[in-house]
């Protein structure tokens, strides 16, 4: 079963201004500013705003390029190994709605996974961006439905009264230990669990080349339950 250790506030679309795509944000800190310019931010184990922005932009162009790398037959292999860490880390399934995403820029496939649970019976939605800087709905998903381009031209449910997931399957570009992830920027996911009256379970899925020591984690920035990866499952206290 996934404990519920998510927490705060959004990441996945260009043109919705977060945090990460705020130059003009700031962090607060604890001690005297007049004696911050002093201080190593290494050393502090934090990097002001700016550099974090900075750092992960840089780092989320190099893990989409080095996972778009390999031969399409390698990242069917790795998908693959991801898909029964997947299941292993599903809890019971009976009366949940699992909220999964349309698969871009070389991210784990969910769609046969999918698939397969609604074969077993379990509803299933996607995420829809109704507006700018707003949480995203899940309408529902089955075989068949029809689908429009949404944000990015990524398909989405055309209609469907919105529904609330009990679990959701979440890309990552990078992550930490800290089951932290980084996403595209757009603060589409952490905005919407912050917003949800009832917080889902999540499973960050990734690959073992989006490891990172750490993405520097912000107050808006929303742990996973657990993060899946074609080499190991990374769940709380691990």
């Amino acid at each position: 079963m996934i404990a519920d250790t998510e927490h705060r506030q959004p990441p996945r679309a260009p043109e919705i201004a977060s945090p990460e795509e705020d130059p003009n944000a700031t962090i607060q800190c604890n001690s005297p500013p007049c004696f911050m310019h002093e201080l190593d931010p290494s050393w502090l184990g934090f990097m002001p705003w700016p550099e974090v922005r900075a750092w992960r932009k840089a780092q989320r162009a190099r893990l989409i390029a080095e996972r778009l790398a390999p031969p399409r037959e390698a990242r069917a292999t790795r998908d693959a190994a991801i898909t029964p860490r997947i299941r292993a880390a599903l809890p019971p399934m009976a009366g949940m709605v699992v909220g999964f995403y349309w698969p871009m820029r070389g991210e784990y496939d969910p769609r046969p996974l999918a698939r397969a649970l609604h074969g077993e019976g379990v509803q299933l939605a996607l995420p829809v961006v109704v507006a700018k800087a707003a949480p995203m709905v899940f309408r529902p998903w089955f075989p068949g439905v029809r689908l429009v381009p949404g944000v990015w031209n990524i398909p989405v449910p055309a209609e469907g009264e919105p529904v609330a997931p009990d679990l959701l399957l979440v890309p990552l570009v990078g992550f930490d230990a800290g089951r932290y992830r980084l996403g595209y920027g757009g603060g589409y996911y952490d905005r919407t669990l912050a917003a949800m009256p009832k917080r889902p379970s999540t499973i960050g899925i990734g690959f073992e080349q989006g490891s990172l020591a750490t993405i520097h984690p912000q107050p808006h920035d929303i742990p996973m339950a657990v993060i899946v990866t074609e080499g190991r499952t990374v769940s709380a206290g691990q």
